[in-house]
Order: structure tokens, then C-alpha cells, then sequence
């Protein structure tokens, strides 16, 4: 597979793009743009903070808005995990960047993501973390160029699974 001139990492929250993402990112001498934290600086607020304050239709809408502007070139990109739910946003992602998602069980996820709300996890109140896999998982699917079965491995174990792929 021919690599474009960026990787985005995209999955559930807390399958580890972040960790993984600066490991890639060290790895390949690529910059790292961790667009929950893009999200945060420029909206001067936490994402829980923005998605309580203007809704999670709202922090949807920043959140592609942010993403269509990104220009770059020789990054990894760890996206949030709702990014998915915007066309638009994942047309352009793949454009410029190899998409990998990094896909756990459910089992797995649920023993590593307890607070949603707390998090910034863009979920609609009363859904429980399974209905949102259920939701998301054939976006991933989708949209992805390369899906990496981290299960229980270590951050170091799944850069080696990316790099096998390239």
C-alpha cells in the first residue's frame, strides 16, 4: 500500500491513538496533531465543557470545522472518535492521509472507558458505551484504509502492527 502524506488514527476513545500516534509519529519523524487537543485550544474550552455548553450537534459541527481546516503534510493525525459521523470531514481526512483505524473488542473497551462524560465522549445522553460501538464501529469500518486489532496489546506492539501494513 502506498502511504499518502499523512496517517490518521481513528477508533473508539481510549483504544490508544493518542499513545500510539506520538509513537508513529517519533517513529516515522512525522509532527503529531492530536485533534481533540486542536479542538480544545482554539474552542478555549475542554470537550466535555463544549459539548455540555452548545450540545453535541454543536461540538459535531466544531469538530469537522476543524478538521476540513487541517493542512499538513508528514503527520500523524489522532482524530476523535466521533469524527466519523461527518462525510464531509472523512472525505477530506482521506485525501490527505492512509486512515488506520485501531478497532478493540467491546469487552476490552468497556474495562477502559468508564467516565463518558467526564472524557468528552460525543454520545447521546442515556446511550450506554455498547450502543455507541454498535454505532460506530461500521463507520470505522467504512472509512478505513488499514484496521489494526489492537486487543490487548501494548502501544509498542500496535506501531509494530502499523508498520507491518506499510
Amino acid at each position: 500500500m502506498k502511504v499518502k502524506n499523512n496517517i490518521a488514527l481513528i477508533g473508539m476513545p481510549a483504544v490508544g491513538k493518542s499513545t500510539v500516534g506520538v509513537l508513529l509519529a517519533k517513529k516515522l519523524g512525522f509532527e503529531f496533531i492530536d485533534t481533540d487537543i486542536l479542538i480544545q485550544t482554539k474552542e478555549q474550552s475542554g470537550l466535555a465543557g463544549i459539548i455540555s455548553q452548545k450540545g453535541l450537534e454543536r461540538f459535531l459541527e466544531i469538530e469537522e470545522s476543524h478538521l476540513l481546516s487541517l493542512r499538513c503534510s508528514k503527520h500523524v493525525i489522532a482524530t476523535g472518535g466521533s469524527v466519523i459521523y461527518r462525510e464531509k470531514a472523512m472525505a477530506h481526512l482521506a485525501k490527505m492521509a492512509t486512515i488506520v483505524y485501531l478497532f478493540v473488542d467491546l469487552d476490552i473497551l468497556i474495562t477502559r472507558l468508564c467516565d463518558v462524560i467526564e472524557r468528552g465522549v460525543a454520545i447521546d445522553p442515556g446511550t450506554g458505551i455498547d450502543d455507541l460501538y454498535r454505532e460506530r464501529t461500521p463507520l470505522y469500518d467504512k472509512f478505513c484504509d488499514i484496521r489494526i486489532d489492537c486487543g490487548t496489546n501494548s502501544p509498542a506492539q500496535v506501531l509494530t502492527s502499523i508498520e507491518q501494513c506499510f
